[in-house]
């Protein structure tokens, strides 16, 4: 099993020992319930790290955290033979405040990427194991700013950092073993934009949001390491700086959102990744000259429904759902790796812990496979828990 956000949020599938491994996209667990979008939306009670811009918009009187957990079950099949695993684990911690009017910041801790799987099978005159683990995170800052009514711009500020290993065991007369460690300190920066039109006397609105993050080199070291138990020595092969060997593709992401009188929200997001013009050195006699990356694209829709706000307990619960297809930036062997899910949630208010304090419930069905070959079959169920706290942090109590 491979670890992400500090070895704590846990995945388990092969496919993660490609590149990277499996790249996040900044969703919290409200998102996540409506398929991934986020990019158009807005509201002083959410943290939305997929677009900066949005922390323009923030309540004058509180201050709001958001941690994130999921479960997840993953049923594998490959070549007729199937598989099960289990994890789960801390997803994401969020905060989000207001400087001045017009002017509100975000920080947090997200995960970037994930590497998790083991497996293993036999060969002539013995057998071969094959595991990786790992990840890289973002600790990050941003700030959103409204400078004209209706636009609002912002950035995020990220320190990324962490380190996945893959390794091969060889088990015959001897045991030879393989592996491989790349290690990333690195700072990265993504701008957005939203601007949002009033409609049918402003009980209607509709939001466009975009965001960019530009192509760069990541900063940190990657290295190879091979044994073997005739030789009694660790070798350390491909010592290898990644600045100018590995690089990180521009990222365009946009949405559009729609609400309907603070009842219904719809939205739509496409995001765009040039993977494929990202430079990637495999360590030669370890990684796979098969694997190549393809440009990534996905696209995501969700809703969510608010019956009537503040009249009631089951008024202010909120009922979202979503859909997504993601054409994913792994290529091994010319099969590309793809997934597309669906999922439904609801927002149940807590005052037993909080006046504004909101308990976020998820499940997701995923569905992953290669194409145009059927390599590795996996569909995970993944239950998401979100608990968005909103501290009257700035309230003045009026004294008798």
């Amino acid at each position: 099993m491979g670890c992400g956000m500090g070895q704590a949020q846990i995945v388990t599938t092969p496919y993660s020992k490609m590149g990277y491994g499996l790249i996040n996209d900044n969703v919290s667990s409200i998102q996540r319930s409506m398929g991934g979008v986020g990019y158009a939306m807005k509201g002083g009670r959410i943290i939305n790290v997929m677009n900066p811009a949005s922390y323009a918009n923030v309540d004058s009187l509180t201050f709001l955290w958001d941690v994130g957990v999921d479960v997840s079950n993953l049923w594998s099949k490959e070549n007729g033979h199937n598989g099960y695993n289990f994890g789960g684990g801390l997803d994401y911690l969020t905060g989000h405040f207001r400087i001045t009017k017009g002017l509100g910041a975000s920080f947090g801790l997200l995960p970037y990427s994930q590497v998790g799987y083991s497996y293993g099978g036999d060969i002539e005159n013995g057998s071969e194991s094959r595991s990786g683990s790992g990840g890289f995170n973002q600790l990050y800052f941003g700030a959103g700013y409204e400078p004209f009514k209706h636009l609002s711009l912002g950035f995020n500020f990220a320190y990324l950092f962490g380190t996945t290993n893959n390794s091969t065991v060889i088990a015959t007369n001897s045991t030879s073993y393989f592996g491989r460690t790349m290690q990333i300190r690195d700072w990265n920066v993504q701008v957005g934009a939203q601007y949002s039109l009033p409609l049918m006397k402003g009980r209607d609105l509709l939001t466009l949001g975009a965001t960019y993050q530009p192509k760069k080199s990541y900063h940190g070291h990657t290295w190879g390491t091979r044994y073997d138990s005739q030789d009694s020595k660790l070798d350390t092969i491909g010592y290898t700086t990644m600045k100018g060997n590995y690089e990180q593709p521009t990222t365009i992401g946009v949405g559009l959102s729609y609400q309907f009188n603070h009842k219904l929200l719809v939205e739509a997001d496409y995001t765009y990744q040039n993977w494929s013009d990202a430079k990637y050195t495999p360590i030669g006699g370890f990684e796979s000259q098969t694997m190549q990356f393809d440009d990534r694209w996905k696209v995501a829709a969700g809703v969510q429904y608010t019956p009537n706000h503040r009249r009631s307990y089951v008024g202010s619960m909120q009922f979202r759902a979503g859909a997504f297809y993601n054409h994913d930036y792994l290529n091994y062997n010319g099969n590309n790796v793809r997934d597309y899910g669906l999922s439904v949630g609801i927002g149940l208010p807590a005052p037993a812990i909080g006046d504004e304090t909101t308990v976020n419930l998820g499940v997701e069905w995923r569905h992953r496979e290669t194409s145009p070959t059927h390599l590795i079959t996996e569909n995970y169920l993944n239950i998401t828990l979100g608990i968005n706290f909103n501290e009257m942090w700035f309230w003045k109590n009026r004294i008798r």
